[in-house]
């Protein structure tokens, strides 16, 4: 590995997750005051259902395309109505792969152009300046979303970052002052929002189904102890080192993001109050470490103090109440819970199960015991949400993660074009990641509550919900 390369590493997986180490950084959230409401800026407005002018063609960039960022290249290349410009990369290899991607899926007609940047830890500032595109699609190591959000709104662009938006509350304001100042959307590209399961039940709370809404369960529940096998280069070779440094809920958005919707939280109805979060004894990455890499390995010299699940209770304006657990390090299934709880029924998800008041037509008769499988085909017949029936069977063709990834990529594509409103907008996303940022806090003071900040400064009480969008 070079030297440049290395120091990279170093800065964004060592000296970054210094922005997010307990004390002196839980103490700097209550010193600043950050979970306050601050005034807006000069010249800013509200983003919450924010209309940009519409784009005829897309033009799209990427910063990082690796496992996660060639999906979003390739896909987005194949969209009608985008034109790739650039592609950005520490390693020429994967840019050149993802350009030749990217010009196959525009049929020779798009995508002619591509300009690579592989020139250093910096190169993407020189990407934004020269290239000016309309979207930016960041997938980078966790500690550069903020600021590379940031410079890319500043830049005149929209854009679009992987999870977590961003690492600290700071950030976080930082990045909201910035999209309403510049009026440029800022999208945390959440991509289980559009599962089929999950429009499903987004459908069915729309229309009353189960009630008035009183619980969810949200989780990220996923085996990932072989990514510290990427020691050099890939998730591992930087993810690890949140997992030896932080303890808290560190990846939530997942399983909240769904449920955050199905809520209404911070679109008109009801939003986030407060957060208790515990974690477990971290146990599981010392040992996989020990057991899988010599005794002199770097991740040997590591104490891992995460704990190896976390658990945390989110309690929301109206008294709902929303569990949310993350888990990287346990040998057990895959889960993200996906459960809504109302006054009428239970919607579940791994694997979908529905029980209602009453019964579901075509299972059970009562809501003792769950309809699953072929018991559900006159509830997916009724209530399919109008999204899935349209692009379902194409997302399917298309894949990544069963073809949410792919409604994801289009429907920011259609969105940018139509002029219409993200599907998720800015405050969402650090709701959403703000999880993480508290959680920590909060195990640190022995589970005691955290205040979510009002990052819509009031705004969510007029916000429109998401509509059922066809």
């Amino acid at each position: 590995m070079n030297s440049n390369r290395r120091n990279f590493i170093k800065k964004t997986s060592i000296a970054g997750m210094g922005l997010a180490m307990a004390p002196a950084w839980s103490n700097s959230i209550t010193d600043n005051n950050l979970n306050k409401i601050s005034n807006p800026k000069p010249g800013a407005i509200y983003m919450g259902s924010f209309s940009a002018p519409k784009l005829e063609t897309v033009k799209c960039a990427f910063i990082g395309v690796g496992g996660r960022g060639s999906g979003h290249a390739q896909q987005i290349a194949a969209i009608e109505g985008t034109e790739v410009v650039a592609i950005c990369d520490l390693y020429q290899d994967l840019a050149e792969k993802s350009a030749v991607i990217c010009k196959e899926n525009g049929g020779g007609t798009r995508h002619k152009d591509i300009t690579l940047y592989t020139k250093g830890e910096n190169d993407w500032k020189k990407m934004l300046k020269k290239e000016k595109p309309d979207a930016v699609f960041v997938c980078t190591p966790w500690d550069l979303h903020a600021p590379m959000a940031i410079e890319a709104m500043n830049s005149g662009a929209h854009v679009f970052v992987e999870v977590p938006l961003a690492l600290t509350l700071e950030e976080m304001w930082d990045i909201v002052d910035t999209s309403e100042k510049t009026q440029k959307h800022c999208m945390m590209m959440e991509n289980v929002n559009y599962g089929r399961e999950e429009l499903l039940y987004l459908n069915m709370c729309r229309q009353g189904v189960i009630g008035e809404l009183l619980h969810g369960e949200a989780s990220y529940i996923h085996e990932l102890r072989s990514q510290m096998n990427e020691v050099e280069r890939g998730t591992g070779s930087w993810r690890t080192y949140h997992y030896a440094n932080r303890d808290g809920n560190l990846y939530s958005t997942h399983g909240l993001g769904p449920v955050a919707q199905y809520m209404n939280l911070a679109r008109g109805e009801d939003n986030f109050k407060f957060i208790n979060s515990f974690s477990s004894p971290g146990k599981g990455r010392n040992l996989y470490a020990a057991k899988n890499f010599q005794s002199d390995h770097q991740w040997n010299k590591l104490d891992f103090k995460g704990g190896d699940i976390n658990t945390s209770i989110v309690k929301t304006d109206l008294g709902r109440t929303i569990m949310v657990q993350w888990d990287e390090t346990s040998p057990r299934p895959y889960t993200r819970h996906n459960l809504i709880q109302g006054t009428k029924g239970t919607l579940t998800g791994f694997p979908t199960r529905i029980a209602l008041e009453g019964g579901v037509e075509g299972g059970p008769d009562s809501h003792h015991e769950y309809a699953e499988g072929e018991q559900l085909q006159k509830i997916f017949e009724k209530y399919e949400h109008p999204l899935y029936v349209r692009l379902g069977e194409l997302a399917t063709k298309m894949g990544g993660h069963g073809g949410m990834d792919f409604i994801m990529r289009y429907r920011i594509i259609e969105c940018l074009r139509k002029g219409e409103p993200l599907d998720q907008n800015v405050y969402e996303g650090c709701y959403w990641s703000a999880v993480g940022t508290l959680s920590e806090v909060s195990v640190a003071q022995n589970g005691a509550p955290q205040e979510f900040p009002d990052f819509t400064r009031g705004n969510w009480k007029t916000t429109k919900p998401l509509g059922i969008v066809g």
